[in-house]
């Protein structure tokens, strides 16, 4: 890894003819523009401070910063990603790539997941801060939506989570002996777990609640092998970095197997309706919600609130916990446009999710002077001090925000965040936003 920026040579630039060219090296531009306040917020993530930055290899900070804004703006693999790198002269002049580097998928991922989210929501607020002093953004008028932003798991059932954890669990008793020196005997009950799942979810009700047991008894029966091999590698095993590895891991899915142990013979034996905030949906996703939308619409993931400019810029976005109500969460939009901008907007529209007389009063105490639902929720004219014109021409203005996260979920892949663990999650949802922003405004600058 290098901290010094490419010299940007024009005899080695080559970008495309084609449209999408044009677009990279508009794009480039603008990146440059606003290298100073991009690269100093990321370099402490990617560099160590112990590293010595000489010589040319390895990726530069500004080279892994424009390889994720090329990844989540052709929503590539990192395999891709690579090949597209090594391929294209267009590619490689965005990226800063140097003669004779070629990053590898596995350099391009350990790099990219580096970047922490929180150090991109400060890149997202900090570009967006240059964004308005700039006249680029306008908080005239600000549209205010939620969304749900899925996490990269299958649809859950109880059958496939318990098969899930046997499967995981007999894998981490297997590599016992090389990650801790210790041979834990125990015998495999992948296949019959696996056989057992298989048939569960292609059984009808009554044959589901015959399977269950045979299925609990093998869970059972592993759990019970876990626990004596925790205890013989804990008695046995030499304490080294590669045993504390194997414990920790054993022992997080083993706290989570047994959460779902729980959950499954309170639903199915007990005829309890386990809520949302108590599932485990996924053992490998773990901090998913179950957000649960009207009466049968369910969806696995985290609701984010954001807000778009009339413009189309998204100027405030956040990844919630759990599934807060969106009335709750309004004012705290408003709080973040003057954290980030340094003022609240003039007016805002929100869905009637939002809507409420106590919001009303808490947005014209922030500076809102026009506050606004689409759907009145009982509140009149009146109560949001507007006139009848007014409400309508924000209610029409309100409906682009829903043009916005569709293009986001679209090109962007926001519809599912697909880098592992919370923290990718939600680097993946700053990226993908921050992305947005700049091709934008690439757009916007091409006229």
């Amino acid at each position: 890894m290098r901290k010094t920026r490419e010299p940007q040579t024009s005899i080695f630039e080559f970008y495309s003819e084609h449209e999408f060219g044009k677009q990279l090296k508009r794009l480039s531009d603008l990146l440059d523009e606003r290298a100073s306040i991009v690269l100093p917020l990321i370099e402490s993530d990617l560099i160590g401070r112990s590293v010595k930055n000489v010589g040319r290899c390895g990726l530069s900070v500004e080279s892994v910063f424009r390889c994720m804004v090329l990844k989540q703006q052709l929503q590539i693999s990192y395999d891709d990603l690579a090949f597209h790198l090594s391929d294209s002269m267009s590619y490689r002049t965005f990226a800063r790539i140097v003669d004779g580097v070629s990053p590898k998928k596995s350099s391009l991922q350990n790099t990219i997941r580096r970047i922490k989210p929180e150090t991109l929501e400060k890149v997202f607020q900090a570009l967006s801060s240059e964004y308005f002093e700039n006249s680029l953004v306008s908080l005239e008028k600000i549209r205010i939506d939620s969304t749900v932003v899925k996490s990269n798991i299958a649809t859950p059932s109880d059958s496939q989570l318990l098969n899930d954890g046997v499967r995981v669990l007999s894998r981490l008793l297997t590599q016992s002996r090389d990650m801790t020196d210790v041979k834990i005997r125990f015998t495999d009950q992948r296949k019959a777990a696996k056989s057992l799942s298989f048939r569960i979810f292609n059984a009808k009700k009554a044959e589901k609640e015959a399977l269950y047991p045979k299925l609990l008894h093998i869970v059972s029966v592993v759990l019970k092998q876990v626990e004596r091999g925790l205890l013989q590698v804990k008695l046995e095993g030499t304490v080294c970095e590669s045993q504390k590895q194997w414990l920790d891991q054993v022992e997080h899915y083993r706290a989570l197997l047994l959460k779902v142990v729980d959950q499954t013979q309170r639903r199915i034996f007990q005829g309890e309706t386990v809520s949302a905030s108590e599932k485990i949906v996924s053992l490998f996703e773990e901090h998913t919600d179950v957000i649960v939308k009207g009466l049968r619409d369910v969806e696995y993931g985290h609701k984010i609130n954001l807000s778009s400019d009339g413009k189309g810029f998204i100027t405030y976005l956040a990844v919630e916990e759990g599934n807060p109500c969106d009335a709750d969460r309004f004012t705290s939009i408003i709080h973040g446009h003057r954290s980030t901008f340094g003022e609240a907007p003039t007016s805002t529209v929100g869905d009637g999710c939002y809507a409420s007389l106590g919001n009303v009063h808490k947005a014209r105490e922030l500076g809102v002077s026009r506050v606004v639902f689409s759907k009145k929720r009982g509140l009149g004219y009146r109560e949001m001090g507007v006139k009848e014109k007014t409400f309508k021409r924000l209610r029409d203005f309100r409906a682009g925000v829903e043009g916005n996260i569709s293009e986001l979920k679209r090109a962007f892949g926001l519809s599912k965040a697909r880098w592992k663990g919370y923290d990718g999650f939600k680097a993946f949802v700053w990226s993908s936003v921050i992305t947005y922003n700049l091709v934008r405004l690439a757009r916007i600058d091409s006229g």
